[in-house]
């Protein structure tokens, strides 16, 4: 009997291993949420001390943005290349030190150097580099455990936002930036000290029947049709949804629903607090959905969800309540993507490659945030009218659904039949 005990104890601690490197993989993510998330807080702030216009300020933000996705190809081959350990490490310490040195900046230069470069490379880094050892723990599980991770990037700074409000307005913002980006940085830097990759002895599930058998290096991925096809799929996702939030609020206001009370609340900030919460909510949800039914299959459901919701929110545009409830439903189909592409690509890919293949990936994002914004505002200019961006929108979310079933599916299950096993 005393054998037997002495047998079990290590598959029990092996197998729950997987459990707290996501637990760890959770904090870290939310210690680097907030220099994207409670940003403008800052903005004004900067404004008055700087002396500069507000557009001149967020070009930081754009900058953070722009570092984050459009370097991920090369975060992701350092932390493949050097471990996830001591490369999300720095990513959590390079996203403190752009707070704490962005305090004492005299100059607009000095902002984009601190804020925008440091918080950029530093944040991106860990986004990656966490996704990437999540779809390596959880071969069984790759949409609920990147959902989770990604939900805590989102909901992290629902922890810090008050907390920081206060303290901006009783000791300013550079005592403000300084103290939390100490705090932040140092709790995800120990939160990564603790990560590390699965070996040899540790005890995963198998993968689903639906992945790949065999390792394809990023050169090679980049060869591949299905590749470019998931791109694709995630631009027309990214550029849509980042079209919404960048404009929310102008749209809200244009609609005559900004300053209704709905629930004792004005509609815009109510909307605004809802989304947050089902944009989080969605990417464990989808995620695990995807584990069960699909990847293709769930992103058929959430993709066209999301334009149904769309549709029905421009129909009932001035109607305040349906404006937040849709708002919120369009909000829950579309942060989905964030747990649903990573997961089908370490699927089809596998996994040595798989921070570094993301990488590539995530690029996606970084087209949706250049076009997203402007392309709406500009096309708004163009014809007086929010109907054109919507209609783009909803013609965007309903294709990409459609491609899941039509040509994703089925290009994908050709590309795993005829890999050789490696």
């Amino acid at each position: 009997m005393a054998v037997e005990t002495t047998r079990l104890l290590p598959i029990t601690t092996k197998a729950s291993a997987r459990w707290l490197q996501l637990g760890l993989g959770l904090i870290a993510m939310m210690a680097i949420s907030s220099p994207q998330y409670v940003w403008t807080l800052f903005t004004k702030p900067f404004q008055e001390n700087l002396g500069a216009t507000l557009p001149a300020v967020q070009i930081t933000f754009s900058l953070l943005i722009v570092l984050q996705t459009w370097l991920s190809p090369l975060q992701g081959y350092l932390v493949d290349r050097f471990g996830p350990r001591l490369l999300i490490a720095l990513g959590c310490l390079l996203s403190g030190a752009g707070w704490v040195l962005s305090s004492s900046v005299t100059t607009l230069t000095g902002l984009y150097l601190t804020y925008g470069l440091f918080c950029g490379i530093g944040t991106g880094i860990v986004y990656v580099g966490i996704i990437g050892l999540m779809v390596r723990w959880f071969p069984d599980r790759r949409g609920l455990a990147t959902g989770v991770v990604a939900a805590g990037y989102g909901f992290g700074a629902i922890a810090t936002t008050f907390p920081i409000d206060s303290m901006l307005k009783s000791a300013g913002y550079q005592h403000t930036l300084t103290v939390f980006g100490i705090i932040l940085g140092l709790i995800g830097a120990a939160a990564a000290l603790g990560m590390r990759e699965p070996n040899g002895n540790d005890v995963l599930p198998p993968a689903p029947v639906i992945t790949g058998s065999r390792d394809v290096a990023p050169r090679q991925m980049l060869r591949q049709p299905v590749f470019w096809l998931l791109f694709g799929m995630m631009t027309m996702m990214s550029t849509g949804g980042l079209m919404i939030i960048s404009q929310f609020a102008a749209f809200s206001r244009d609609f005559g629903v900004a300053n209704v009370i709905v629930f004792g609340l004005a509609a815009l900030p109510l909307a605004l607090t809802v989304d947050r919460i089902t944009n989080g909510l969605t990417r464990p949800f989808f995620g695990w959905l995807s584990d069960q039914i699909g990847r293709e299959n769930t992103m058929a459901v959430a993709f066209l969800m999301e334009a149904a919701a769309v549709a029905i929110m421009v129909a009932f545009r001035n109607d305040a309540l349906v404006f937040v409830v849709l708002s919120a439903i369009v909000f829950f189909g579309w942060g989905e993507i964030f747990s649903l592409f990573p997961s089908t690509l370490t699927d089809t890919f596998g996994t040595k490659f798989a921070t570094t293949n993301y990488g590539f990936l995530y690029m996606a994002q970084g087209v949706g945030s250049v076009l997203g914004g402007p392309l709406a505002a500009l096309l708004h200019d163009a014809t007086g009218s929010w109907l054109p961006v919507f209609g783009i929108i909803i013609a965007m979310d309903a294709l990409t659904g459609c491609l899941a079933l039509i040509a994703l599916k089925p290009m994908r299950r050709r590309y795993l039949a005829a890999s050789p096993v490696g």
